[in-house]
């Protein structure tokens, strides 16, 4: 079992930044660690992922802007979110699943999420 936490989430003017949080618990080093979002009226889509072995994965329309990292003596993976645009509003989530965890039915364990809107 694994329990995932997030927290960061916020109002932001364009051009700022955010750090988004993910405190996982339980068996969680067994499995890579993603972030995903959802706008409403869109499909729910990758944003970054990293394995506990170092691997890492940005997705192209972040990149350049989004980091994600990990504390493995912490269990926690934070997506630092730089020059923000109001078309990275949604609902993020962090996710746990086997490695690559490209898409979301491929994870197995869902934090609650939290709200980022950027402002324009």
């Amino acid at each position: 079992q694994v329990r995932l936490t997030e927290s960061g989430g916020g109002l932001v003017q364009a051009g700022g930044s955010l750090r988004l949080s993910c405190a996982a618990s339980g068996r969680a080093s067994s499995y890579a660690i993603g972030w995903f979002r959802q706008a409403p009226g869109q499909e729910r889509k990758l944003v970054a992922v990293t394995s506990w072995g170092g691997g890492t994965y940005v997705a192209d329309s972040v990149k350049g802007r989004f980091t994600i990292s990990r504390n493995n003596a912490n269990n926690t993976v934070d997506l630092q979110m730089n020059s923000l645009k109001p078309e990275d509003t949604a609902v993020y989530r962090c996710a746990a699943g086997p490695w690559p965890l490209r898409v979301g039915r491929e994870a197995s364990y869902w934090g609650q999420g939290t709200q980022v809107t950027v402002s324009s």
